[in-house]
């Protein structure tokens, strides 16, 4: 199924991309009142980080993922988890049964939505009383390692935009109309990482690509060259996970 952006080219990279904290999603999991059993649909569900934490809090999860080689990561990731089956769809038009799901999720895929009628459809398949749920990592970019790899993009990017990632959801998802007063959580989470796998996590970076994806491959070479000059085996990279959640008026 084709989307805006094609993320076939950065799917392996996806593999080191970081986990949300557990103290976030434990709590956003406490708020939709989602206990074991009940129906969850992972929306954009990539390479699986956030559909593994449902599953594992065993919660029966539809992942629903557009690109073919995202889907078989993810697919590979999760083949121990029966409670988990695989769909392919879009934010705006998942495939699944309306009224279905206690929880419907986007981790780190809302922002390429078209977000009024991914909250649309959301609010289609979700029950009365469910919950839509949408977060990102953002890296804490007062850490000097991130402050020297932003250096690095700017430099070569001088009016790089994070895009609506870094936006508070609150306003758009009010705009909708179709769910109760919006809920924040936050959590902080620190990444030991192989140094290596770092900077083959900064591949699938599609932001940084699509602005400029000419100067892509640039830009991760001198990325690497930061963390290279640290001479570490395994870097930490600090992380706040953000959850913006609402519940349905229906």
């Amino acid at each position: 199924m084709k989307t805006e952006w094609d993320y076939t080219n950065l799917a392996q990279a996806y593999l080191h991309r970081p986990d949300y904290a557990p103290s976030a999603i434990q709590e956003m999991l406490l708020r939709a009142q989602a206990t074991p059993g009940i129906d969850a649909c992972d929306v954009g569900a990539g390479a699986a980080h956030l559909t593994l934490e449902l599953a594992k809090a065993g919660l029966n999860v539809c992942a629903v993922e557009p690109n073919d080689a995202m889907r078989a990561n993810g697919i590979k990731r999760t083949q121990n988890y029966p409670n988990v089956v695989w769909f392919e769809g879009v934010g705006e038009d998942t495939g699944m049964e309306s009224s279905k799901f206690q929880l419907v999720t986007f981790g780190s895929s809302f922002s390429v939505c078209d977000r009024q009628q991914a909250l649309a459809e959301t609010n289609r398949i979700l029950k009365p009383g469910g919950w839509f749920a949408c977060m990102w990592n953002h890296r804490d970019l007062d850490d000097p390692l991130q402050k020297e790899i932003e250096e690095v993009i700017k430099r070569n990017i001088p009016d790089y935009k994070y895009g609506t990632r870094r936006e508070d959801q609150t306003a758009i998802i009010d705009q909708s109309g179709l769910y109760k007063q919006v809920q924040f959580i936050s959590g902080q989470v620190t990444h030991q990482v192989i140094a290596e796998n770092f900077i083959e996590g900064w591949k699938s970076h599609a932001t940084v690509y699509r602005q400029a994806p000419a100067l892509f491959e640039k830009i991760v070479g001198e990325i690497r060259q930061v963390v290279e000059s640290l001479h570490q085996e395994t870097v930490a990279v600090p992380y706040t996970t953000r959850i913006w959640m609402a519940q349905v008026k229906k």
